[in-house]
């Protein structure tokens, strides 16, 4: 069967503005996730539907997946209904979830086998970004396929660097990742300590834009949570920020396992892994 469209599958705060961009190209797209209401607005404006990844493997030479964890990138490319089983030879598959190197470099191997190519693609820039089109794409793999996943990324990419190697990009990204939630952390502790001496947030936060040691993304986290916190109860907290910590704790945890096969020791990584939900849902 000649192929006509590119594929996207997952359609969260992120990858469903991603696709969005696709859709809003030149390129057909088809779309599949589990929850078929996210793939209402993208119907609506032009995108087809599919029911299952089996068809999207079918009918797509580029393949995007940004799901949760490996788990569920696992359950899209095996099996009976799986991509593997059912994408023609030359399809291009972009890992765009935060995941372990271990299991990319297993992924990419069985893909060569089938005649395949799949490389690691994550993104930084969240949401707003993906709404904006200004990601910035981490991408790992050979040249030639950087190059025929260049334009599909950059329908919503404001950047596009090419960290070298398959893994590379997700080693980059679990780096990135690392620095942010640490970040996030010590601003936490910072401003808990600022306000039991009687200081302010606001004040600190002026401090830290003269020397440097506060971004906008660090004040902007601990602002909106302490505004949440102070004008909710803890179910509230839970509801809206739980989920954040509990992605920050698995994304530790894949490059905790990243550093494990490299026989790499991060103690602090650990420490801040164990407590960085608690630090999401203001009890740290």
């Amino acid at each position: 069967m000649t192929k006509k469209y590119a594929g996207f599958i997952g359609l969260g705060n992120i990858g469903q503005p991603m696709a969005q961009h696709l859709n809003d190209s030149d390129y057909s797209l088809m779309v599949f996730d589990h929850f078929p209401e996210a793939m209402k607005s993208l119907v609506d404006s032009g995108a087809t539907a599919a029911g299952n990844a089996a068809e999207i493997a079918q009918h797509c030479d580029y393949i995007g997946l940004c799901v949760r964890d490996d788990n569920d990138v696992d359950a899209l490319l095996y099996g009976e209904q799986g991509i593997f089983a059912h994408a023609v030879k030359g399809t291009l598959i972009a890992i765009h979830s935060t995941v372990t190197r271990a299991s990319l470099f297993r992924w990419a191997s069985d893909a060569k086998d089938k005649g395949l190519s799949l490389i690691d693609a994550p993104m930084t820039g969240g949401a707003n970004g993906a709404e904006a089109g200004t990601l910035c794409y981490m991408v790992g793999g050979e040249q030639q396929q950087v190059d025929a996943c260049r334009p599909y990324l950059m329908t919503s990419a404001a950047k596009i660097i090419h960290a070298g190697d398959l893994g590379a990009g997700i080693a980059l990204k679990l780096c990135n990742n690392l620095i942010t939630y640490t970040q996030f952390t010590a601003m936490s502790e910072a401003t808990r300590l600022a306000e039991a001496c009687g200081l302010s947030a606001e004040v600190l936060r002026e401090v830290g834009k003269e020397n440097g040691v506060i971004n906008e993304q660090m004040y902007m986290f601990i602002s909106n949570r302490n505004a949440l916190a102070a004008n909710g109860d803890q179910a509230t907290i839970d509801k809206y920020m739980g989920p954040m910590g509990l992605l920050g704790e698995k994304d530790l945890n894949c490059a905790l396992e990243t550093a494990s096969h490299l026989d790499l020791k991060m103690p602090a990584t650990e420490l801040i892994r164990n407590m960085i939900n608690d630090v999401f849902v203001a009890k740290a």
